[in-house]
């Protein structure tokens, strides 16, 4: 009953939270713009997943929504230090 209607308006509203964050991704002025466009499309997509999880009540989507959300982490960071150092692995010496 109200938790349906709830679902559907959650589920819409981070839908277009996606579909904002494609666009900000696409055109982004800058690299920095896209790394956390990307960043934001991944929280949106646990939020997503945490939302078909609840509406189809089953715990393995919950599972799925922390790896998701573990490897949109690694990803912002490794961008991020890409950016900023021209290297994600630091080289050590021979």
């Amino acid at each position: 009953m109200i938790i349906d209607w709830a679902l559907d308006v959650a589920t819409a509203a981070v839908a277009l939270a996606v579909l904002l964050c494609g666009l900000r991704l696409w055109r982004g002025p800058s690299v920095a713009d896209r790394i956390l466009a990307l960043d934001t499309l991944a929280i949106n997509a646990v939020a997503l997943v945490c939302l078909l999880g609840l509406r189809w009540q089953t715990a393995l989507l919950l599972e799925a929504a922390l790896v998701i959300a573990l490897l949109g982490f690694v990803a912002t960071v490794a961008l991020a230090r890409f950016v900023a150092r021209g290297d994600v692995i630091e080289q050590g010496e021979p």
